[in-house]
């Protein structure tokens, strides 16, 4: 390979990280993704995405607070490289019924330490649940991120309905009704269509063979009366 391609290539990367970088400085707060879940979801994943947004100092430290009026249920931390992660369980004032028992006590707070993400950079922390509430239609996490030098940028700002974003936005989940049907996912929908298609194909392959069927008897009747009308005239 020439190093035309090679060099091309390295200015388009550079390219790609200029434009993440600016988009990144346009909204350099704790974000968590996937934004939306259904209600009382299972088995998913959550990441919060936390950058560095000082010049001159590093992240050491992220604090995430999950809301215990509304638990996550079945809580499980992905290891990171370089970071511990300490679990910090409280009781529920509510109790949960679930088909496996009443849970008392649930996740509310995951503090990881020990790591370090550079100024520009960010950092994912993936948190894994076993199910998300299906009493109310979004999530907050509050979070805390310190510095090297000893400053803390608290995310705790919730911003009322239909409000502007505010200046320390704290990361939120919203969920949505479950949808039904077989519009409830695409596969759903595409089983749907070729179950549709099938049963329309059968109908016509059946509306054919009794077109063929009919045609058949008024041939062989009109070949019986040409024979009858022909003994007749002998």
């Amino acid at each position: 390979m020439s190093a035309t391609p090679r060099r091309a290539g390295a200015v388009t990367a550079l390219a790609a990280v200029g434009v993440l970088t600016a988009a990144g400085a346009a909204s350099a707060h704790v974000t968590v993704h996937p934004e939306s879940y259904a209600r009382g979801a299972t088995d998913g994943t959550l990441t919060f995405r936390v950058p560095d947004e000082e010049d001159s100092a590093s992240t050491t430290k992220v604090q995430i607070f999950l809301p215990t009026d509304h638990p996550l249920l079945g809580v499980l931390v992905a290891p990171r490289d370089g970071w511990t992660a300490k679990v910090t369980d409280t009781r529920l004032k509510t109790p949960v019924k679930t088909d496996d028992g009443t849970i008392t006590d649930a996740v509310s707070e995951i503090t990881w330490t020990g790591g370090k993400i550079g100024a520009g950079q960010y950092e994912d922390f993936d948190v894994a649940f076993g199910q998300l509430p299906d009493d109310t239609g979004r999530l907050a996490f509050k979070a805390l991120q310190t510095y090297s030098d000893g400053k803390t940028v608290r995310w705790i700002e919730e911003a009322a309905r239909g409000d502007e974003e505010p200046e320390n936005p704290a990361p939120v989940v919203k969920l949505t009704a479950e949808q039904t049907g077989t519009a409830a996912t695409p596969a759903k929908a595409r089983e749907a269509a070729a179950d549709g298609s099938d049963s329309t194909a059968r109908g016509l392959g059946v509306a054919g063979l009794i077109v063929g069927v009919l045609g058949l008897a008024a041939a062989a009747f009109a070949v019986v009366r040409t024979r009858s009308a022909g003994s007749r005239d002998a």
